[in-house]
């Protein structure tokens, strides 16, 4: 019992979590008044699907003279996607969904006579037909659309195509207001998770280097961190794949005009991260293989442990420049030469102690040669000078 009482007592109290909440609504507002980001990208597109809504209420309810018009509005508002062929693809899965709704709820109505038999012959199978996977996460307005056919009594075929009308006019102007109004380009994620990835890339080396100097080999740590290194990849991944699909069916004029400064970042520098990611595991695994004192190998120690994490800090430092390049929209990022020699030196430090333990056994040699192979393998991908050899 004392330990639930000390579960509850540690979960935040309701004033608190409304604090944090309303703090974080308030970063999200001034970070979409400051300029171009996430949230400012939310908030067109919440614009823009109030927009649509009411152009399709106005176009159904006022222009067409509809008193019931619904359909059109509720298709509309929810066709505003994140990219425009996103909202081709549901338009299309939705009205299927729409069509299967109201004709199986116009044919159950016809087969038994009443609502209710219609309600209860219709729907099971609507909702069972919502989980085929075609139909994605729109098939459950099947259903829906089933019961709002059936509860206002409308299950006769004219009355049937009228709904599925509505449902294509929604859809239309959904589309159009997606595609020429401000059309969703996510070329920003890309560069923001690059840089992203950068920047974590050179915490985690500085956070290893630390560790080294101090003698505290936080293994679990290490692994954290790679972890979260993984996490930025996919993110990276995940941003590119929005990038890719957001100039589908996207005007080439109105993409100019939305592409965002500085353009996109090459998808070489994607595999290059990539690869660098991959070394940093590889690297965290081999220091706790040998900080394992049920191993084999012995781990290096002395002046050149401390020149390791020399060079382990510079390498995590030309990441963080790295990450500011690509922040700093057209910056060239220029490479700094004191650092790039002191990076030379610490390799040759390195080699001389390489052939020295050498001298001295296999273990250490086979260590330190991993650990200088890897390091070795850093330099190349993040180093301006280890790129170009």
């Amino acid at each position: 019992m004392t330990g639930v009482t000390e579960t509850l007592r540690r979960q935040p109290r309701p004033t608190h979590a409304l604090r944090q909440e309303a703090t974080a609504v308030g970063r999200a507002v001034r970070a979409a008044w400051r300029g171009p980001g996430r949230e400012r990208d939310l908030l067109v597109q919440s614009l823009k699907a109030s927009a649509a809504a009411i152009l399709a209420w106005l176009v159904a309810g006022v222009w067409m003279g509809d008193p019931m018009a619904l359909m059109a509005p509720w298709v509309a508002v929810v066709l505003v996607q994140a990219t425009v062929y996103s909202s081709l693809m549901q338009a299309a899965r939705q009205l299927a969904a729409i069509c299967c709704g109201a004709v199986l709820a116009s044919l159950a109505l016809a087969a038994t006579g009443s609502t209710l038999g219609a309600v209860a012959l219709s729907v099971p199978l609507l909702v069972l037909l919502a989980n085929w996977p075609r139909f994605g996460d729109q098939g459950i307005y099947g259903a829906t659309t089933a019961l709002f056919t059936l509860a206002t009594s409308s299950a006769e075929a004219s009355a049937v195509g009228h709904r599925v009308g509505q449902a294509a006019l929604g859809a239309v102007i959904g589309l159009a207001v997606n595609a020429f109004v401000f059309p969703p380009i996510h070329l920003r994620d890309v560069r923001e998770n690059l840089a992203a990835l950068a920047r974590e890339a050179g915490n985690t080396l500085h956070t290893v280097a630390s560790d080294l100097r101090d003698g505290e080999w936080d293994t679990h740590g290490w692994s954290r961190a790679s972890a979260r290194l993984e996490r930025r990849l996919e993110a990276l991944r995940s941003a590119r794949g929005w990038s890719r699909e957001s100039l589908r069916l996207t005007a080439a004029p109105l993409r100019a005009v939305r592409r965002p400064p500085g353009g996109l970042p090459p998808e070489q520098d994607d595999e290059r991260w990539s690869r660098v990611t991959g070394h940093i595991r590889a690297l965290t695994r081999t220091l706790a293989v040998a900080a394992d004192d049920d191993r084999a190998p012995a781990p290096p120690a002395g002046a050149v442990l401390d020149s390791y994490a020399d060079l382990l800090q510079l390498i995590g430092d030309a990441c963080h420049a790295e990450s500011e390049r690509l922040l700093a929209v057209g910056g060239e990022g220029r490479p700094d030469d004191h650092a790039e020699s002191a990076m030379r030196e610490l390799r040759g430090q390195l080699q001389d102690g390489l052939r020295e333990h050498a001298g001295q056994g296999a273990d250490g040699t086979t260590v330190l040669g991993t650990l200088l192979l890897q390091a070795e393998n850093l330099w190349s991908e993040t180093v301006p000078a280890g790129r170009h050899g």
